[in-house]
């Protein structure tokens, strides 16, 4: 297929090098920021613009890879009645795109996308559309990309991404005030990497509820005290720990 890319950040830049090893043409970069756009133009072997009125008019699909709330400003400038325009956004409806086309669609990657990482994860693709025949070359264009394609309305995706910012972001953060409080304490915190593979790579095999280990499990209260008490100077990190305490305890 030809496509037009509207973004230059980690979506835009992850989804269009994966499409561009699929065989598929990038026409063209759109993106606010002149040398960002040129940059991931010259990756994906293309143009790049910043101006809305020399936009290529005769892409196939039309990929709006910007941030949530950019969304409705690009529609108001991108007026394609006969293509497809589709957004990546997880929690915005496709019908913020009626307007803009008759043709339309969500083409939402589920997962955590950085560009400066080398390697490509395996990502699965959450699509939804206007109509059926849209939704028939979305999901030929997801499947060139992706062995998982699932087709998710508005409330489903929704609820989806709400799982991900809590396995992802959420995740994430307890890594980043663990790594902080090991720095604090002079701890290597890298000891703890092959303990978060471990745990992450158990998931493929059993449930986290059949998975779960710990002192609070266990109810082991003499080595929770303890725990509390390092964490009197962590005012913050120690509210944290008793409420997930509570929580893993509470759901056993």
């Amino acid at each position: 297929m030809e496509i037009v890319i509207i973004g230059t950040g980690n979506t835009a830049t992850v989804l269009g090098r994966k499409l561009k090893a699929a065989g598929h043409k990038i026409m063209q970069v759109f993106g606010r920021d002149t040398t960002a756009a040129s940059d991931l133009a010259y990756e994906l072997d293309t143009e790049s613009t910043n101006y809305w009125n020399v936009v290529y008019k005769n892409a196939d699909v039309y990929i709006l890879a910007v941030s949530d709330i950019a969304i409705e400003d690009v529609v108001k400038e991108l007026q394609l009645p006969d293509k497809t325009i589709v957004h990546t956004a997880a929690s915005v409806s496709k019908d913020v795109l009626k307007n803009a086309a008759h043709h339309f669609g969500v083409f939402y990657p589920l997962q955590s996308l950085k560009k400066e990482v080398g390697h490509v994860p395996d990502i699965p693709m959450i699509i939804d559309a206007s109509d059926e025949a849209t939704l028939n070359e979305l999901e030929n264009l997801a499947g060139s990309i992706s062995d998982t394609v699932i087709e998710a309305g508005d409330e489903e995706r929704l609820k989806l991404h709400l799982a991900a910012v809590i396995c992802n972001n959420f995740v994430n953060h307890l890594y980043s005030l663990a790594e902080s409080y090991c720095r604090k304490e002079g701890i290597d915190f890298k000891l703890l990497h092959p303990l978060i593979e471990e745990t992450a790579a158990r998931l493929k095999e059993v449930s986290p509820s059949q998975s779960q280990t710990g002192p609070a499990l266990r109810n082991d209260r003499k080595t929770i005290e303890k725990h509390l008490h390092l964490l009197e100077a962590y005012p913050q990190l120690k509210k944290i720990y008793e409420t997930l305490t509570e929580s893993i305890y509470n759901n056993r």
